[in-house]
């Protein structure tokens, strides 16, 4: 696979339309060619303890941010007729799902790929296979792991080996 867009969702809550930031690289050729970083007004709109620590982001963080529709607009035409991949790609694409349906916005069926499962498959040694751990066998170094962009990124460097 050498054309795709690996996407990363951050939630503020145990709610899956709750994003509150989006990471996305854009993959043609085997090349990274575009990236795209935005903080979102997640719904519904509190963020955990939990989240926070995680993510480093809290509700003054994403309080004035743009909603999901607006941050939206600007990814659709970056990604058209690419296949999406993502690290844990149920949890990515429920987030998908999940924030389309909050906005009652048309779900057009992106086909998904997981490096989560293929790394299980192609990698049974491994002691995990967190996005970290996959990722430094693949040669990335991930520095600001549960970054939506930098995660992302990381899901793109594995998906160019593994898949």
């Amino acid at each position: 696979m050498t054309n795709f867009v690996a996407i990363d969702f951050e939630t503020a809550n145990q709610y899956r339309s709750s994003v509150c930031s989006i990471g996305v690289v854009i993959v043609r050729s085997g090349k990274i060619v575009d990236r795209f970083y935005n903080l979102i007004h997640p719904l519904p709109n509190y963020y955990t303890h939990w989240a926070s620590e995680s993510y480093g982001l809290t509700y003054e963080d994403t309080d004035s941010a743009p909603t999901f529709p607006e941050v939206w607009r600007k990814i659709e035409p970056l990604i058209k007729g690419l296949p999406f991949v993502a690290h844990n790609s149920s949890f990515d694409e429920g987030c998908l799902r999940a924030v389309f349906e909050i906005y009652e916005m048309v779900y057009p069926e992106y086909t998904f790929y997981c490096t989560l499962r293929a790394s299980r498959k192609l990698q049974p040694e491994l002691p995990n296979h967190r996005l970290d751990t996959v990722a430094e066998t693949c040669d990335y170094n991930l520095i600001n792991h549960h970054n939506a962009i930098a995660d992302a990124e990381a899901c793109a460097a594995i998906a160019l080996k593994l898949l």
